[in-house]
């Protein structure tokens, strides 16, 4: 069992919303045993998709090969302009080159989401992922997480995430792995 958290934005630094909520899920799995890695945008090489390449890109061969290893995934995205960043839609893009594979795209992959918005149209963003991952053929957990700027901090430890939203990705991650493990017995 392996998770791969995928950081839908451009910004990997440790005290960004997308670095403080990886960095938790991250200390999380390894708790639970279960090993895990984030998946930077920003450090990828992605390019714009483009299937008339006459080669892969290398950063688009290394990110098909993660992203259909992991048993499951975990979507961070922020809310820009009523959907997931551009830069994000992308790069699950590039997943058309495993059409051919014997197990295409993310076939059987369990997928959690989780968007943050400044207002409180988050769950915009969990329907597009959710869209997306069904189109790839991936199970979206039935429970997202759907956050608002405002909320998801502590208020005193500006690194740290809020106990409320602690205890939905806790809900999330439970779901996510605990049901891949059930789906493999």
């Amino acid at each position: 069992m392996s998770v791969l958290i995928f950081n839908g934005t451009m910004d990997s630094r440790p005290e960004s919303i997308a670095g403080i909520i990886g960095n938790y899920l991250t200390q999380k799995l390894d708790q639970k045993g279960i090993p895990s890695q984030i998946f930077h945008l920003s450090d990828s090489g992605i390019p714009l998709f483009d299937p008339t390449l006459n080669r892969t890109p290398k950063g688009v061969e290394i990110m098909n090969a993660k992203f259909q290893e992991a048993d499951a995934h975990i979507w961070l995205s922020p809310l820009y302009h009523g959907s997931i960043p551009g830069v994000m839609k992308n790069c699950l893009d590039w997943l058309e080159l495993t059409s051919k594979n014997i197990t295409p795209y993310l076939s059987d992959k369990i997928i959690g989401m989780v968007c943050w918005a400044d207002g409180v149209q988050a769950m915009q963003g969990i329907n597009a992922m959710e869209a997306i991952a069904k189109s790839l053929r991936a199970w979206p957990v039935p429970y997202s997480v759907p956050l608002q700027r405002a909320s998801l901090i502590h208020p005193e430890l500006p690194d740290s995430l809020s106990l409320e939203t602690e205890n939905k990705l806790n809900l999330l991650l439970d779901l996510t792995v605990g049901r891949k493990i059930q789906i493999n017995k």
